[in-house]
């Protein structure tokens, strides 16, 4: 192995670079377009634009990617985002809701509505596949009912969910001071995230890398955030960073927590390696599966209700396509096909190669239609690409990041059907099948 390779090597942790694909794509994509726009991919104002217009994308995305990695699907997510939009700004124009109010009544309807698909996934046990197709014109439906098929529009009091920026404050030194200090924080955060890493993995007695690992990662990570700082800083009179990002931002800190550092997401991991295995170690499927439901159907309703505040009214057709374009997002940042694998930051990575991607061709004046096929192969393309390095011993990056969980895919082995199986003294019943680890 040469000299660059064993570099590489260490740098990323052993993975080599070749792991880190999708990366690297979402990097060349950017520029790519950075140069063929001349300039305009990478300008203040349309990084800003891009944050609010796609930022549906990445809130779907966090949670598809949970119900990817426990095998399941949720093809609704477009149509209840449009159902709990149309609801929510009736309430203000009918009901005249403060707007307050009406986000708590649109996160309630959400939470309703994923009750109900989780119930007949979970306990009936029709598969989402079905439930969600169903769900998908049944919400649909009651969107154009509720709305009467025409625009509603929503308040400004409202609009700043989706299109607002951070409130300016102090001398103007020509940037948006608020987001210098957002940025600020991330940096020291970072620094600090790597140092008590280091500390963490000294404290145990594990292998720590060398130092100047730890410093080009710094050096990457702190640069970015400081370039992406110094866009959003320098956008036209009256802007910052959007108050839709904080939102993304904050969804994604959340549910990265809970996805690898809880038993929850360690359940979710477990239910979509081996069912079988995770029923007899004491993971209450049906409760996972439902809770997934659940939570998806609310961050639908996150995703619907940013979205009418940008666009300042709630139409019939909003929330067309974006079940794909949640899927896509997932699929391209690495999510295995048949579950047990995926990441949250991998399926936020394949959000922004798919947003970059649309934006930049927009920006070329392709025509729409072409904008379709062109996404399309490049779903395609990634999940080939996904498969093929697994048929060669290759996990991708996503897969990489996992520790600990089965990869292998059994039938689906119902609760009440292992309870009644008869037990062999000898042997234990965890031992039947492959043993995940759940704590």
């Amino acid at each position: 192995m040469s000299k660059f390779s064993n570099t590489m090597r260490t740098l990323t942790g052993g993975r080599g670079i070749s792991q880190y694909s999708m990366i690297i794509a979402l990097v060349a994509i950017i520029v790519v377009f950075e140069i063929m726009t001349g300039g305009y991919t990478l300008d203040p104002t349309n990084v800003i634009n891009m944050v609010q217009q796609y930022s549906y994308i990445l809130i779907l995305a966090i949670g598809m990617v949970m119900l990817i990695i426990a095998g399941h699907i949720d093809l609704s997510v477009g149509s209840v985002a449009a159902f709990v939009g149309v609801v929510v700004a009736q309430s203000m124009a009918i009901w005249h809701l403060p707007a307050g109010v009406a986000m708590l009544l649109g996160l309630v309807t959400g939470a309703v509505v994923g009750a109900w698909q989780g119930f007949w996934v979970a306990f009936v046990r029709v598969p989402a596949f079905i439930v969600t197709l169903a769900g998908q014109l049944i919400f649909r439906g009651l969107n154009q009912v509720v709305g009467n098929s025409t625009a509603v529009p929503t308040p400004a009091s409202y609009n700043w969910i989706g299109n607002g920026f951070l409130p300016d404050f102090g001398p103007d030194f020509g940037f948006s001071n608020p987001t210098l200090i957002l940025g600020l924080i991330v940096v020291v955060a970072l620094i600090w995230k790597e140092l008590h890493d280091r500390r963490k993995r000294v404290a145990m007695g594990a292998t720590s890398q060398p130092v100047w690992v730890s410093v080009v990662k710094l050096v990457v990570l702190c640069g970015i955030t400081v370039f992406a700082t110094y866009l959003f800083a320098t956008g036209r009179v009256g802007t910052s960073f959007p108050v839709v990002g904080i939102i993304a931002g904050v969804l994604i800190l959340l549910y990265s927590f809970i996805t690898s550092s809880t038993v929850f997401g360690r359940h979710i991991y477990a239910i979509g390696g081996n069912s079988s295995a995770a029923v007899l170690s004491g993971v209450k499927s049906r409760r996972v599966n439902f809770l997934l439901m659940m939570n998806m159907s609310v961050l639908a309703a996150v995703a619907g209700m940013v979205f009418i505040g940008n666009a300042q009214a709630s139409g019939p057709f909003d929330g067309t396509g974006w079940e794909l374009d949640a899927i896509a997002a997932v699929f391209v940042g690495g999510a295995a096909i048949f579950g047990g694998i995926g990441t949250v930051a991998g399926s936020i990575i394949g959000a922004f190669v798919m947003a970059f991607l649309a934006n930049g061709l927009s920006l070329l004046g392709l025509d729409s239609s072409w904008v379709s096929v062109i996404r399309g192969l490049v779903l395609l393309l990634a999940v080939g690409f996904d498969v093929y390095n697994k048929t060669q011993g290759r996990p991708s990056i996503t897969g990489l990041l996992l520790r600990g969980f089965s990869r292998k895919k059994s039938s689906t082995v119902t609760e009440e059907t292992l309870e009644a199986q008869p037990q062999n003294p000898e042997q234990p019943a965890a031992e039947k099948v492959d043993k995940v680890p759940l704590s």
